[in-house]
């Protein structure tokens, strides 16, 4: 959701607004027979690739072909998967982003946000160990704005180790803790993966973050430094406004909590156990302060409902 995407700094491959589009697959462990451009080094899985600039034009739709199988589990939605990654447009010979230099695989949510469509539709169904190359057509991709150095309109070209997958709670599951505060909003405590209800009290917000267990869990601690799996509902203490939700969306998100730039919400987030749901008051000034924010008015309270479901 865009209200959100504001919250974290990713590499390069964020929420696009496109819709979903079909799907062509290669022929298993084979040379290209669908004209994706060759991979002129690296080409086993885990190893970096380079690749070379396509010829001619490229594909109108979503073309995936599977270099390498793996042999693990197959990806579903709400799944989480660990991917590698290199891409390149499809008409230049440099890459403008990779994952293996980095030495850290990037965390993605199946049929979650976070990522261009592109990747979620090459992605679910695939087998975890697998090396696929993929071109992206522009609407599936960043369309005619394109994204910082990537042109507007371009056709995106990568190849994806998917390191690991995870399956996913669709709720969490903890015991649920007494919520006797009349001055705090509560939480609705089911675990049937539908949405929680959050009734806020009309009432003067509190001035400092708020960071309590509706539902606490068994599982570890997050720290700083974990990417964790997420549901929640989101809203604006004046008002009850709602301004986000995962669940209206059926989906998941993923926070690289060393990259959420919203105080409030990191450090509400960091000492809770997985597994967990955890109200989240957030004070304007752990929050967007006097900046507007994508509808969200200056100076504003946010109430956070989130389920804690994993760390990738």
């Amino acid at each position: 959701m865009r209200r959100i995407a504001g919250l974290l700094v990713v590499p390069a491959l964020l929420l696009s607004t496109a819709a979903c589009g079909s799907e062509e697959k290669g022929s298993d462990s084979s040379p290209s027979q669908g004209g994706l451009p060759a991979i002129t080094e690296g080409a086993k899985f885990g190893e970096k690739p380079t690749l070379a600039k396509g010829e001619g034009t490229p594909p109108k739709k979503l073309k995936v072909e599977v270099i390498s199988a793996g042999k693990g589990a197959v990806l579903k939605k709400g799944d989480q998967a660990q991917v590698n990654y290199l891409g390149q447009e499809w008409d230049e010979n440099k890459p403008f982003d990779n994952s293996f230099d980095r030495g850290q695989p990037f965390d993605v949510a199946i049929g979650g946000q976070g990522v261009i469509q592109g990747w979620q539709e090459a992605l679910k169904g695939q087998k975890v160990g697998s090396r696929l190359e993929v071109s992206i057509p522009p609407d599936l991709g960043y369309g005619a704005q394109g994204q910082g150095d990537i042109k507007a309109n371009a056709t995106l070209v990568f190849v994806m180790d998917i390191v690991k997958g995870t399956t996913v709670p669709v709720s969490a599951d903890g015991a649920e803790v007494p919520q006797n505060d009349t001055a705090l909003p509560k939480v609705g405590t089911n675990t049937d993966g539908k949405a929680p209800s959050v009734t806020i009290p009309k009432t003067d917000a509190p001035k400092k973050l708020v960071s309590n267990y509706v539902l606490e869990g068994k599982g570890p601690e997050v720290t700083d430094k974990d990417t964790v799996v997420a549901k929640y509902e989101a809203y604006i203490w004046k008002d009850a406004k709602q301004f986000d939700s995962t669940y209206k969306s059926d989906s998941t998100v993923s926070w690289p909590l060393a990259q959420v730039t919203v105080e409030g919400l990191k450090e509400g987030l960091i000492g809770k156990k997985v597994g967990s749901r955890v109200l989240l008051v957030i004070p304007s000034d752990k929050a967007f302060g006097d900046k507007d924010q994508n509808g969200i008015p200056k100076n504003s309270t946010l109430v956070f409902a989130v389920d804690l479901l994993a760390k990738a």
